[in-house]
């Protein structure tokens, strides 16, 4: 989080453009990967205990997009939704996802033994942690042979056994793209949990007053780096 903050600090010394397209390539290329450097490693899950970390690096996200000209007075989901941007921690979902296609299918070097496969479909079964020490539980569960099961299982067989990668992320895509309503517990949901844990009543009413005095002083806005234009 502290390498992706100095590139903002960076970007907003050195950067004159805060143009939608110049800024969404900038971020993707140079800030964001610092946000999901060996995240299939380890991530905190989204549950209790973890959502102040959750919410540490989603707030990267949140400053980066408030730069984008035009885009600084929206809500976060809304500037999400018009940018093309997910959630940070359903990205981390999404990325663990495609990590687990590549182990179970030999297409890394790596993890032969990481996950235990269910004879029928490509299901994981779970291998719980035997100690009773609640915080070596919490570490187990935040890598990635345990968090990502209960996603993967979800994910309709034609999903979990597609042909290739990029047909992975394609049928990934269409799944949500196409997924019913009453359907829950899929990875993307995650991300109205963030968004919902942002954007309470009393955030709503405190920001569209912070928004309308940062408009009428703009170079308070300026010196933020919050385009409220």
């Amino acid at each position: 989080r502290g390498k992706a903050n100095r590139m903002i600090a960076w970007i907003t010394r050195n950067l004159i453009s805060r143009d939608k397209s110049i800024m969404l390539t900038v971020y993707k290329t140079i800030v964001r990967p610092h946000l999901e450097y060996c995240t299939q490693l380890w991530s905190p899950v989204a549950g209790h205990g973890n959502w102040s970390a959750i919410m540490e690096l989603e707030k990267v996200q949140r400053r980066f997009t408030s730069m984008i000209e035009d885009f600084g007075a929206l809500p976060y989901s809304q500037r999400l939704e018009k940018l093309n941007l997910t959630t940070l921690a359903e990205r981390r979902i999404r990325g663990d996802l495609i990590e687990t296609f590549k182990i179970l299918n030999n297409l890394v070097e790596y993890g032969d033994s990481m996950f235990t496969v269910g004879r029928a479909g490509k299901k994981l079964l779970s291998r719980p942690s035997k100690s009773k020490n609640r915080d070596i539980k919490k570490a187990v569960n935040s890598f990635l042979p345990q968090r990502v099961i209960r996603y993967w299982n979800k994910l309709p067989i034609e999903v979990r056994c597609s042909e290739s990668v990029l047909n992975f992320k394609v049928n990934l895509e269409t799944y949500k793209t196409n997924c019913k309503m009453s359907d829950t517990d899929n990875f993307w949901e995650v991300s109205a949990t963030v968004t919902d844990k942002i954007e309470t009543l009393s955030y709503m009413v405190n920001r569209d007053a912070q928004i309308e005095y940062l408009k009428s002083n703009p170079h308070v806005a300026k010196r933020k780096g919050i385009s409220v234009t």
